[in-house]
């Protein structure tokens, strides 16, 4: 590197005109007239002829794959009790409440292992005391976030259920 040569910081946004050198140390002037002493190693000359014949080669950028995984729509778990047992006039309100929390808690559990993002709960209208059991069971849970399927509705019949 000579007096004149435009010179460059490696690492640094710092770049200048050499004034002069001094066996290792390259002394130049930025820009503001501030002067600045760096090692040879740590310049870097800004020739400009350097990089003008350099060809810029564009490649091709490889397509994000997606597992199939994600392509899946989210689980459907009905829990009207006609579809959770073989014959429900054998059970009284008590068991049957009973039974479609144990299946919800167990729906859930397995979308966590297996890490499913997304669980639809289809609890029916009626009375509303399935719906209930089925909020509690989910305000109790942690990593997750629940509404209502369709929110226009005052009550839809459905809650759509995501883990984190």
């Amino acid at each position: 590197m000579k007096i004149g040569d435009k010179v460059s910081v490696v690492d640094e946004d710092l770049e200048g005109i050499v004034t002069s050198t001094k066996g290792n140390i390259v002394v130049f002037k930025d820009e503001y007239g501030f002067t600045h002493q760096y090692p040879k190693e740590k310049l870097v000359p800004k020739n400009v002829d350097f990089y003008e014949n350099i060809k810029v080669v564009k490649k091709a950028e490889p397509k994000k794959l997606i597992s199939k995984k994600h392509h899946k729509n989210h689980l459907v778990l009905d829990l009207h009790f006609h579809n959770l047992v073989k014959n429900p006039s054998d059970y009284d309100s008590f068991e049957r409440l009973f039974i479609q929390k144990e299946k919800l808690l167990e729906v859930m559990a397995f979308c966590r292992k297996n890490n499913l993002k997304r669980l639809e709960i289809v609890h029916g209208i009626g009375d509303g005391t399935l719906q209930r059991m089925v909020l509690d069971v989910l305000e109790s849970q942690t990593n997750l976030d629940f509404y209502n399927k369709e929110i226009l509705h005052h009550q839809s019949g459905a809650v759509m259920v995501e883990f984190h």
